[in-house]
């Protein structure tokens, strides 16, 4: 609807340039939804930026536009001048209803554009280590990735899906020797620190109790699925590897043990993966001496104290930065900088970066030096999200990542389900702290529960066309039925809201915010959960077989729509709820 009217007034403006002997381009037409109903469906603030230009106000040159326009091929029932030359546009009622069987034509393809037509787009996200079960804020990193990932290909992106991690360097190391602790505790042969010294390893730490010692790492992994996975190598090995290093069977073991079960809760909640990409391949390939070598060759890298470091300052970025510390370590932005120029040299046109709060410091370094290494960086971004609190009972949940006495995503996920735990984890803007309400979140109550509020919505349409198959009533096809029969100004309202899919999908992807989609499902739930509701001002199959045959026209559009929102955001679409 949208970009019909665009093109109208287009071809308006076109005329009133050439008669204007105006032959430079014409600027870009664009429209708004006003806040007020009663300002019309679109306003266009085209004549007050010609004004200068063409040397007339700008109340003249909307009037002028106006009347070229006219009911622009039946789309306007009005247009009217506003203000200073605000152009009010008013679609008409017969446009709205032709929308209807134009959706249910286009099917699943409704809301599909081209915008990213040609472009290869990768989405990096939940990249965690295999240390541990994924948190919560795994979780909402998970989501929102697989939500950008779907959106984007939604607008014609060719989107690959990528998690990268690390099974080497000190938390690896810092996993092996904590499995080995638990595993020598579980043999008798060494003792565990008490409940105090982990909590506080500085001062209360001792190195040995009843004659046994601490092998436990002060910093080590506190889970008690530590202790699961060093059981699981008794049973297997019994005492045969005591003798053995933190840092080899057991990190390996602890490892591929740890994969497994992240893919497996990823799975449980819809994710999946394109590519794994391992940082020990950089290191492996000569990736990570090759990018100190390039930024050497422009003298970006020099050394100091000890260690090598990257000159940022000359790229324009507030402080230097140390690459390789001076034990000869790398630091985590090394490898981090050699990733992200692989990724554009595996020819993907844009990059985008899923990542938690606390990487937001890190992401313009790397950014700058893939521009010094010869990459457009504005094609590098960074989608950012805050962290997620839980709450109960009206109280905070309190968790502790050291301790491992986090709430897990498979903990979550059994408690309210995938449906919901996705829904929950979308609903709020990336950059914002999510407090996640479990009451809620358990509440099977769908007028209370957000996301059984959606479902139930399109569960509904479903329920209506058993009905209409029980009392011998066809569903129609998309030219079957008189879409003038739908004259309420509440059917009209929900068809406005069909129409504006399209454009809340394109602004979503373009915004890099899914949460503009559950928004979105919750406000076309609110206007027709409520419309089903009435079923004696809107009774669906009635006497009237022609307002029946629209009504179901109706039904099978905003079921197709709700689908459609459903899918973006990787929640099922019930048929009965």
């Amino acid at each position: 609807m949208k970009e019909d009217l665009v093109k109208e007034i287009g071809r308006a403006l076109a005329g009133l340039l050439e008669e204007s002997g105006d032959s430079a381009p014409a600027p870009e037409v664009s429209l708004e939804v006003p806040r007020q109903p009663e300002h019309g469906d679109f306003a266009c603030s085209l004549a007050m930026g010609l004004a200068k230009r063409l040397g007339k106000p700008p109340r003249a040159i909307a009037e002028d536009l106006i009347t070229r326009l006219g009911d622009a091929g039946g789309l306007l029932v009005s247009a009217e001048i506003a203000g200073p030359g605000f152009i009010n546009l008013r679609i008409a009622p017969a446009a709205w209803q032709k929308l209807v069987g134009t959706i249910i034509d286009a099917g699943g393809e409704y809301g599909r554009s081209q915008i990213g037509e040609g472009e290869k787009l990768q989405v990096e996200f939940v990249s965690a280590n295999p240390t541990g079960p994924l948190s919560t804020g795994h979780g909402r990193q998970a989501i929102l990735g697989d939500c950008l990932a779907r959106l984007l290909a939604k607008v014609g992106f060719e989107v690959t899906r990528e998690y990268y991690f690390n099974d080497g360097g000190r938390q690896m190391r810092v996993l092996g020797d904590s499995v080995k602790a638990r595993y020598l505790e579980e043999l008798g042969r060494a003792a565990a620190p008490p409940p105090e010294a982990m909590a506080d390893p500085e001062h209360a730490w001792r190195d040995e109790i009843d004659g046994l010692p601490v092998a436990f790492p002060t910093d080590g992994y506190q889970g008690d699925y530590i202790r699961e996975i060093a059981r699981e190598l008794i049973e297997s090995h019994s005492e045969g590897l005591v003798d053995e290093p933190g840092d080899g069977h057991f990190r390996e073991f602890a490892h591929k043990e740890i994969f497994k079960d992240i893919e497996a809760t990823l799975v449980s909640i819809g994710i999946h993966f394109d590519v794994h990409f391992n940082e020990k391949s950089l290191y492996d390939e000569g990736k990570i001496d090759e990018v100190i070598a390039d930024l050497r060759a422009q003298d970006l890298i020099f050394e100091s104290e000890g260690a090598v470091w990257l000159a940022s300052i000359k790229m324009g970025l507030d402080r230097d930065r140390v690459v390789i510390k001076s034990s000869g370590e790398p630091t985590y932005l090394l490898p981090d900088i050699a990733y992200h120029r692989e990724k554009f040299r595996r020819g993907f046109d844009r990059v985008v970066d899923v990542q938690g709060a606390d990487h937001i410091e890190q992401f313009p370094f790397v950014r700058r030096a893939v521009g010094a290494l010869g990459f457009d960086e504005e094609r590098l971004e960074l989608v950012m999200h805050q962290f997620v609190t839980i709450t109960s009972g009206g109280e905070k949940v309190k968790q502790s990542t050291r301790r491992a006495t986090f709430v897990t995503v498979d903990e979550l996920v059994k408690d309210v389900g995938k449906d919901v735990f996705r829904f929950f984890m979308i609903e709020r803007k990336p950059e914002g702290h999510l407090d996640f309400d479990l009451d809620l979140a358990k509440d099977q109550n769908w007028r209370k529960n957000p996301a059984y509020y959606v479902q139930y919505a399109h569960a509904r349409t479903h329920g209506i066309e058993r009905r209409a198959q029980e009392e011998g009533v066809p569903m129609p096809s998309s030219t079957s039925f008189d879409p003038t029969r739908l004259e309420l100004p509440e059917e009209i309202e929900l068809v406005r809201k069909l129409g504006a899919f399209p454009e809340m999908v394109e602004r979503a992807a373009q915004e890099r915010e899914p949460h503009h989609v559950a928004y979105y499902l919750r406000e076309l739930a609110g206007l027709w959960n409520p419309y089903i509701q009435d079923g004696s001002r809107h009774r669906v199959i009635s006497e009237d077989e022609s307002l029946s045959a629209a009504r179901l026209g109706l039904v099978l559009a905003v079921r197709n729509v709700l689908a459609e929102g459903l899918d973006l955001l990787g929640l099922t679409a019930p048929e009965r709820m």
